[in-house]
């Protein structure tokens, strides 16, 4: 379904508050669904509450289209040791989908770009699911590279805490380090 820009005046966007955890929640449910993950989301309003206003792991912003919600995005930083420099990784963004392909997208990208360049960021990264082939278009479109080099991998549930288990009891520091 194609449609053409919309006048965006009625669109803002800004980070949210802890008092958005509910909306954000229901955001991170709807792009599970649309990822075909909902099985996956175990997060409740509390975990959002403590990650991101209490322990600050993240950020989070809200893009308002007319003065309804219709996208989020959740990133934090990294940092690049070849450049020396912070990033800004994007964990999720969303928008939803009857709200799609007036440029709503865009604008957050462009949000989160200021941002990271504001903050001395070298770059911006994002994974995108292998299937979802739109989307791959739309970070195309606006000049994102595709890094073919990597791949990534994660340990969680199991695998952690049995890689967590073998670290036994080292100290942080070599006790003749501790001055």
């Amino acid at each position: 379904m194609k449609r053409k820009k919309d006048n965006l005046e009625d669109l803002y966007i800004r980070f949210t508050r802890e008092s958005d955890s509910e909306l954000i929640l229901d955001s991170i449910k709807r792009l599970a669904d649309y990822e075909k993950k909902s099985d996956l989301v175990v997060a409740t309003v509390s975990d959002i509450k403590k990650a991101l206003f209490e322990n600050r792991f993240a950020e989070s912003i809200i893009a308002y289209y007319k003065d309804v919600p219709v996208g989020f995005a959740v990133f934090f930083h990294i940092f690049s040791t070849f450049m020396g420099k912070p990033g800004i990784f994007i964990e999720d963004l969303y928008v939803d989908e009857k709200s799609r392909n007036i440029g709503i997208g865009s604008k957050m990208l462009s949000f989160i770009a200021d941002l990271a360049l504001r903050r001395g960021c070298g770059m911006v990264e994002f994974s995108v699911l292998k299937w979802n082939k739109p989307s791959m278009r739309f970070y195309k479109n606006l000049g994102a590279e595709e890094k073919n080099e990597w791949s990534n991998y994660r340990f969680s549930g199991r695998a952690l805490k049995r890689l967590a288990s073998s670290a036994g009891d080292l100290p942080d520091e070599p006790a003749h380090l501790n001055v």
